[in-house]
């Protein structure tokens, strides 16, 4: 994830250093022309200032921030602004679940290593220690067998197993939210799409008449909301696939190490 993170921070700077370049190269075009005229042209018309700006303007209108911006205004912000919010509250909710993961991946091989030399210098006590004090679910799992050793073999493995369905649950949680997000911003998009095309053809019915000028803006509205919509879902489900493999990936590592570790707690008990 850190890779990914550097990979995303890299293409950012080099969009943003190329639309700078663009914008400064464009900033000195105007300069350029009024250096090479004649003292004929010193006085420049009204006019003719008011077209530079333009040009300036127009050049300045094709970077893609501002082109990305002008058509997200350009939409219905009845759903262009819920389109936002979920793609909002979906990247939160995946963020956080991105941190929480890294925080609960340990090493579990280390850790039973460590569990194993604890119990044989210093017993369950120690054990129980080195668990209680050790981050992520493997070692949550571990200090709920320690502290029910005197109950039992049999009730170790039930907490264990209980236990382990606990923290499985923790792992996954908040993964509905996000695939709801994700079906909710393409259905938002195909609902701005039906409601711009039916306000078409109302402009259609008031105005009598066929005319491209006429249901243009019903047709770019419906069109807007499903792209943008269309590229909330896109975003979302790359997180989505990105979480669910850390969790499948968690799983597994705590499933070995609960095995291993009552193979462990058996031996110690003979």
């Amino acid at each position: 994830m850190k890779k990914l993170f550097v990979f995303l921070t890299i293409a950012g700077m080099l969009t943003f250093g190329l639309t700078s370049k663009v914008q400064a190269q464009q900033e000195q075009e105007p300069e350029t022309e009024v250096v090479e005229t004649t003292e004929a042209e010193d006085e420049v018309s009204p006019a003719e200032a008011v077209m530079v700006g333009v040009d300036t303007d127009d050049a300045e209108e094709q970077t893609f921030h501002y082109v990305l911006k002008e058509r997200f205004i350009e939409g219905d912000a009845r759903f262009m602004g819920i389109v936002l919010l979920t793609l909002i509250l979906g990247l939160a909710l995946c963020i956080e679940r991105i941190i929480y993961l890294n925080l609960a991946s340990t090493n579990t091989a280390k850790l039973l290593n460590k569990v194993e030399d604890a119990l044989q210098s210093g017993g369950i006590d120690a054990a129980k220690d080195l668990c209680r004090n050790t981050r992520g679910p493997v070692a949550s799992i571990f200090y709920q067998a320690l502290d029910r050793y005197n109950e039992g073999m049999e009730v170790v493995e039930k907490s264990v197993v209980s236990y382990g369905s606990v923290m499985m649950g923790k792992l996954e949680m908040n993964l509905t939210w996000i695939s709801l997000f994700i079906a909710i911003a393409p259905m938002l998009g195909f609902m701005g799409t039906v409601i711009g095309m039916i306000s078409a053809f109302d402009a259609i019915a008031q105005a009598g008449d066929i005319s491209p000028t006429i249901v243009a803006d019903g047709i770019k509205v419906a069109l807007l909301t499903t792209v943008f919509g269309l590229i909330v879902a896109v975003i979302l489900q790359i997180f989505y696939n990105y979480i669910v493999s850390k969790v499948d990936t968690i799983v597994n590592s705590m499933e070995d190490a609960t095995i291993s570790f009552m193979d462990i707690l058996i031996k110690y008990n003979k």
